[in-house]
């Protein structure tokens, strides 16, 4: 069988498509993210495969067919960080993703968002789904659920076309798939950080120049509200990340510990102020990240650069990241780093749900792409 074709939307730094890759093989065909520091990332990672850049400006026809379609669509119009408008929001981008379906008809397309989309307009994307002729299931997945040391509970759904009949390639994917399973790590319900998921274009922008002031290793910050039916382990009342300051939320300008900072220049991600074993007391969250460190294989890099801010290294290793897959992008600001992070995918985790899918889950999506 040839390579099955992979289309990416909202692509962001990859991380969905790194996970569908290692359930399903394939290839990227394109990818489509018109922010600028996603498309940095992914010109550095994927020189050859074309970014078809806005999705909301495409003609889908003219678009080259794909076997699996992928996208991290943006989840701030359903974040509890947010003013939840849901799709009342200009950000959101699921009308333009449900066209793009409509005329490439992929046989398997796999989406990931906010748990908190299953109760805000997660019903319009399932009707626009039947609509097209597409089956759908889903499923709810924490980081923590496969030993990360943050929560980062996400919805992950994938749909295939209902009107074809042969089981025979999902069969296939599913003997594969079976071959990772088992490897997912008992987790504690510790929680270190929490932020948007993937989204492209103007849905990934939050407010790009603000940062907390220089933080204490040691100090944790709120970055999105915790869930009421939710005790996190010494995370008090809020989703908690390291080395930041105080309880506020970063990007809410109404509140005292928040600093207007100019846009980062261009930041290698080099050496933390402190490495691990010199200094960084993770107080309450040691364990967790220790546990993050034996599932990932390496241990964790300090948790503030020498300037005293938040160390990106450290937030790509807590996405589960191949070290500098973000930070070693050439010209890729700090700014730009954290922001591409905070809106990620972390693969394992959307490896885990695939496998949860597939263990229940055999779609009939057949025919190759047109």
């Amino acid at each position: 069988m040839s390579a099955l074709r992979i289309g990416s939307l909202c692509t962001g730094y990859g991380g969905l498509d790194i996970a569908v890759q290692t359930v399903f093989g394939g290839e990227l065909a394109w990818v489509a993210d018109n922010d600028p520091g996603a498309a940095r990332i992914l010109a550095h990672h994927h020189p050859q495969v074309p970014n078809l850049g806005d999705i909301t400006a495409l003609d889908w026809h003219g678009v080259e067919p794909v076997d699996i379609a992928t996208g991290g669509y943006p989840c701030q119009p359903f974040s509890t960080a947010g003013k939840r408008k849901g799709t009342k929001d200009a950000r959101h981008l699921w009308p333009h993703i449900a066209r793009a379906l409509g005329a490439l008809r992929p046989r398997l397309a796999v989406f990931e968002n906010v748990a908190g989309h299953v109760s805000l307009g997660f019903d319009t994307v399932l009707a626009d789904l039947a609509a097209l002729g597409f089956d759908a299931d889903w499923c709810c997945v924490r980081a923590s659920d496969i030993g990360a040391a943050h929560q980062r509970n996400r919805l992950f759904f994938w749909a295939w076309p209902a009107d074809t009949g042969s089981q025979g390639l999902a069969r296939r994917w599913a003997e594969r798939a079976a071959s990772h399973r088992g490897h997912l790590a008992a987790a504690d319900a510790v929680d270190l950080g929490e932020h948007g998921g993937g989204a492209c274009g103007a849905g990934r922008d939050e407010p790009a120049a603000r940062r907390l002031a220089a933080a204490h290793p040691a100090g944790v910050g709120e970055r999105e509200p915790a869930d009421e039916a939710q005790s996190l382990a010494g995370s008090r009342d809020a989703r908690q990340e390291p080395g930041r300051g105080g309880g506020r939320a970063a990007a809410d300008p109404g509140r005292g510990d928040v600093a207007e900072q100019p846009v980062s220049e261009p930041w290698s991600g080099g050496p933390a102020f402190a490495a691990p074993g010199l200094g960084v007391d993770w107080g309450p969250y040691a364990a967790a990240v220790e546990r993050w460190a034996q599932v990932i294989g390496r241990p964790a890099p300090g948790a503030v650069d020498p300037l005293g801010r938040l160390n990106p290294a450290l937030v790509e290793w807590l996405m589960a990241l191949e070290d500098g897959h973000v930070t070693g992008v050439p010209g890729l600001s700090r700014t730009a780093q954290l922001k591409a992070l905070g809106n990620g995918v972390v693969p394992p985790q959307a490896v885990a749900a695939l496998h949860i899918l597939l263990s229940r889950t055999e779609p009939a999506m057949w025919g190759r792409a047109a």
